[in-house]
């Protein structure tokens, strides 16, 4: 087996069908929308090659601007109460707690569960007339805090950020989870003879060695706020008066409802380097800190 895969010939047969729909769903889309974005298109009828006005448009349009801003707020309420919540589980569940193994389903079941389901979920916890979330104030005698969540601006945002955070708490929670069970427990014990506290031990030990594998979630965390889609359209569909909007949502409707498929491209295009540039930008920082 070790001459067989010491052979580059074999490595390349291996690789080359990866390579091959890699190439065919994200490579090839990413260009073309690239090229798309450069035209005044409806999608049916020839494009006009317009340059860059498309992306001009964009960052002067205060829709795209606002929507730029949500996600940019997605991505911090992920990365600054996610993620900390997810370490917090993480720890005390790798601390061998009793019914780890219970927990730790438990905690992960909603990543099983559709999106679409998690909104629909969602919506009906939030609904201003039977919503759970209601009768639970009113039932602890806080009805003066009982209100439409998802049809104010002004609580809308926020309203939105639960589920997705409720929803892959336990997604990096398993993650971080497997990073502190994979560092031997011979440092562990050591620093315990040591003297040194749970806590102690938790941020001078457990934590720094679990770098790598925060720095995949920190990423995920990041990524996925940015390219959020399903959870905002089932939920609000970017309402109200577009308080929720994000770039993936009004790239959609864009595209489909106002059939500008060169200006819906350049968003696209926007989600991609947005993407991309923070992936850099968190390597880069991982790696020289």
């Amino acid at each position: 087996m070790n001459a067989v895969f010491s052979n580059k010939t074999t490595i390349a047969i291996f690789v080359l069908p990866t390579v091959v729909l890699f190439c065919a769903i994200v490579l090839i889309p990413i260009f073309v929308s690239s090229y798309y974005s450069l035209l005044d298109w409806n999608g049916i009828g020839k494009g006009v090659f317009i340059g860059l006005d498309n992306y001009v448009e964009m960052f002067k349009d205060p829709r795209v601007l606002n929507s730029i801003k949500n996600s940019l707020l997605f991505a911090g309420a992920s990365v600054f109460i996610q993620l900390p919540i997810s370490l917090l589980l993480a720890l005390v569940l790798a601390s061998s707690v009793k019914g780890e193994g219970f927990y730790r389903t438990v905690y992960f079941i909603p990543v099983l569960i559709s999106t679409v389901v998690i909104a629909q979920l969602w919506s009906k916890i939030y609904n201003a007339d039977y919503g759970l979330l209601n009768a639970l104030l009113e039932s602890v005698g806080l009805s003066h805090l009982a209100q439409d969540w998802l049809g104010q601006k002004n609580t809308a945002l926020a309203a939105s950020f639960v589920p997705t955070l409720w929803q892959y708490v336990g997604y990096h929670m398993l993650l971080m989870y497997a990073g502190a069970k994979s560092i031997s427990q011979d440092i562990v014990e050591a620093a315990k003879m040591d003297g040194a506290s749970r806590l102690r031990t938790a941020f001078s030990i457990t934590i720094p060695l679990m770098r790598p594998i925060l720095k995949v979630c920190l990423i995920f965390s990041v990524i996925g706020a940015f390219k959020v889609f399903d959870l905002i359209y089932v939920l609000t569909g970017g309402g109200p008066l577009f308080t929720t909007e994000v770039p993936s949502t009004l790239m959609y409707s864009t595209i489909f409802s106002t059939y500008r498929y060169g200006y819906g491209s350049a968003m696209s295009v926007f989600i991609i380097l947005e993407c991309l540039i923070c992936t850099v930008l968190i390597n880069k920082w991982f790696k020289t800190d």
